[in-house]
């Protein structure tokens, strides 16, 4: 389904700071997120399990993860000025809600790209912490050619 209308007006005046701050690409993109961090977090302890155990989990992700992610991507500009974890986070969100309106990544993508990056024991929380802002700071890196360079 082509959902190109829902991006209509902020096609209008497409620019970094419109993408990063749409409170309702964020919010489409919060939802988006927990999702495919569940299912690929599940995706790969079910191929590392010792004993070929199917393992289904669900998390939320974090906002300092979140915003750590934006800050090592150098994608701050997206965000807006002064931004707290938690607007930081919401610019995240929206970005990857933004890439998947617009057909730039699929949900499967999403999926693949998070668990093909995992590395170590996730049952860890310190190492899942760490990893999990390390593939998004991947994914952010991987969408940013897709994003409009301008900022205003």
């Amino acid at each position: 389904m082509v959902y190109d209308y829902l991006l209509k007006e902020i096609n209008q005046n497409l620019s970094q700071k419109v993408i990063g701050t749409h409170k309702g690409l964020a919010k489409i993109g919060d939802e988006l997120v927990n999702f495919v961090y569940s299912v690929a977090k599940s995706v790969y302890l079910t191929k590392n399990s010792a004993n070929n155990k199917v393992i289904l989990t669900s998390k939320k992700v974090g906002k300092n993860i979140l915003a750590n992610a934006l800050k090592a991507a150098d994608m701050k500009p997206f965000a807006k000025n002064r931004a707290d974890a938690h607007d930081l986070a919401d610019s995240v969100e929206a970005i990857i809600g933004y890439a998947w309106l617009s057909k730039k990544m699929q949900i499967e993508e999403l999926i693949n790209f998070l668990a093909n990056n995992f590395e170590g024991n996730l049952y860890d929380r310190n190492e899942e912490i760490k990893q999990a802002q390390e593939v998004f700071v991947k994914l952010l890196i991987h969408i940013k050619p897709y994003l409009p360079e301008n900022e205003l």
